[in-house]
């Protein structure tokens, strides 16, 4: 049977309120599981999942009132429908302590800063989860060289940071990184909806049912509580429902995770390009490291 792990990634404080819990409804409805990835710090990405002149002017009052009002913080305000995730018996994990400033700032930021980022991530997860993190899944898939060390510091079980083909262990600049890889598999919703603008989201994930038909083994696919869990939320469904009719097991990441053998994982160099659909340098899976 083939798995589908499904890794949600939960960016803002709206998609925490709104998404989360319509997430969670339609994974009990289609008896599936799957991998919930939150920001844990300050909203400050100055945009959501509206669209049009709404998402303008939306843009334009945080950019003039932002250092006045600051960003809800999402740990706080939101922990208890964080919780509601962990107690449907899915995974939870670490996407960012400030999921716009790690986007903007991660790929040149000194390992001071990294270090302060993830270790308030860590904090606040373990405050919200009465539990440490297991697994980390980097907003963007962005990254750099201090924060893969950092996963292996932070004792992880495994990080889902990267773009790529199958589970391995990363190697950057020529430094093995000992925390597993499961990279997503699948392009997402709204990257096919950019490089396929006459598609309907439907459409969009037809398009997506159709790779993952034809690539053999396991995929990981990763959504937003911003997009699918609220005005992509009957796409979604959709993907779901013909997965299952595929006899397609729906899963946390952690499932993929306990069947890998770490002795024998390969090693892949890992190196920042871009991915089609969507603009800027993602961590990326590359070629097998030499032995």
């Amino acid at each position: 049977m083939k798995c589908i792990a499904l890794k949600i990634d939960v960016d803002t404080y709206r998609g925490t309120l709104s998404g989360v819990p319509t997430l969670v409804d339609l994974l009990k409805k289609h008896d599936a599981s799957a991998s919930f990835f939150f920001s844990l710090g300050p909203d400050r990405s100055g945009r959501d999942a509206r669209t049009g002149a709404l998402s303008r002017f939306y843009d334009l009052s945080t950019r003039l009132y932002g250092r006045l009002l600051p960003g809800p913080n999402i740990g706080t305000r939101g922990a208890e429908t964080m919780r509601l995730a962990a107690m449907a018996g899915c995974e939870v994990g670490i996407h960012a302590w400030n999921r716009a400033t790690w986007e903007r700032t991660i790929q040149s930021a000194e390992n001071r800063w990294v270090e302060a980022e993830m270790a308030k991530a860590y904090t606040r997860f373990a405050e919200v989860f009465a539990t440490t993190a297991e697994a980390h899944a980097a907003a963007g898939w962005r990254m750099n060289r201090h924060a893969l060390r950092l996963t292996q510091r932070l004792g992880f079980s495994y990080a889902s940071d990267s773009r790529g083909s199958h589970p391995f262990i990363p190697v950057i600049d020529g430094e093995i990184v000992a925390c597993p890889q499961l990279p997503t598999t699948l392009p997402t919703l709204d990257e096919i909806l950019v490089l396929e603008p006459a598609f309907s989201p439907i459409q969009a994930a037809d398009r997506i049912l159709q790779l993952s038909d034809a690539i053999p083994g396991d995929h990981v696919f990763t959504l937003r509580a911003e997009l699918e869990g609220m005005r992509f939320a009957d796409a979604f469904e959709h993907l779901m429902a013909s997965w299952k009719s595929r006899n397609c097991s729906l899963v946390a990441l952690r499932e993929i995770h306990v069947t890998l053998d770490l002795k024998t994982l390969p090693r892949h160099s890992v190196h920042f390009a871009e991915v089609p659909g969507r603009a800027g340098l993602r961590l990326i899976q590359g070629p097998l490291f030499p032995e």
